[in-house]
Formats: structure tokens, C-alpha cells, sequence
């Protein structure tokens, strides 16, 4: 979740109208009861708007190379100014999805393009999950994720 992975997050307004956007990294508490996920405010403005009016998200995490996906909910997301080393960890993100994406054939400046931003654009959507699914291709996808005994 934290690496070079396609991260895509998702909400609806009250109304139930939906909004996605790419997000541009992630950072999940050392007790694992909460994930902080970073994205450009102006890249998503009905998705911050649809946040803040019910704090419904889903996020999913997908690793190009081998279509591996992990889908996470919440209902508690809340927007927060981005803090000291948030553009470093957004960084570090596009580094890493390049990485991940280079040997598939695709060229960095793209990559690099789609996700830039300016750092005083980026804002944290913290949350605590409260659902978590595999969403990997395959018969299994849409299976709730279970505790390992």
C-alpha cells in the first residue's frame, strides 16, 4: 500500500453521486487502525467536497505488474492540510509507481506528469478502515479480506 502502486480513491456526495481521483501515496499508521492517504485538492474538487459531506472512502491499491488489488473502506475520512514532509512522501510515491511502471514499457515523464502537483496542493485523508476486500482479477475478487488465525 505504501509502494510503487496504483492507488485510486473513491466517494459519493449525500446524494449518492460518485467521484474517483488518483491519489498520490499513502501512509499507514504503525497499529495498522488508521491509513493516510495524500492527493491533490485541486486535481479532486467534487471528491473533497462528497469527503467532507458524509467521510465515505474507498480506496483501492493495485500493482500494475501483476494486476494484484486491495480495496480498503471507511466512514470516517477527514481532509487535513498536508504536513512537514508530506511532499517529500509524495515524492518518494511517483519514484516508486515510475519504478513499478517503467519495465512495463512506459516512459517516466508521463507517469511523472499525470501525478505532479504542487506540494502546497497536497492534503492528507486520514481514515480508520473499517472494511477491506480483494479486488484482484480472478474468483476471488470482491471476497472480504480475512484475519489470519
Amino acid at each position: 500500500m505504501q509502494g510503487g502502486v496504483s492507488i485510486s480513491m473513491s466517494s459519493c456526495d449525500a446524494d449518492h453521486n460518485p467521484s474517483v481521483c488518483k491519489a498520490l501515496g499513502c501512509l499507514v499508521a504503525p497499529d495498522f487502525q488508521s491509513v493516510t492517504i495524500f492527493a491533490a485538492a485541486s486535481h479532486s474538487p467534487e471528491l473533497m467536497a462528497a469527503l467532507a459531506q458524509t467521510g465515505a472512502i474507498a480506496v483501492a491499491f493495485s500493482e500494475p505488474s501483476t494486476h494484484r488489488t486491495l480495496q480498503i473502506k471507511g466512514k470516517d475520512a477527514r481532509i487535513a492540510a498536508a504536513e512537514a514532509g508530506d511532499a517529500a512522501r509524495v515524492e518518494a510515491y511517483r519514484t516508486a509507481f515510475v519504478r513499478e511502471l517503467q519495465p512495463l514499457g512506459f516512459d517516466a515523464l508521463p507517469i511523472r506528469t499525470f501525478l505532479a502537483c504542487d506540494a502546497d496542493d497536497i492534503v492528507r485523508i486520514h481514515f480508520s478502515p473499517c472494511a477491506a476486500f480483494t479486488q484482484t482479477p480472478g474468483p476471488h475478487a470482491g471476497q472480504p479480506l480475512q484475519a489470519e488465525t
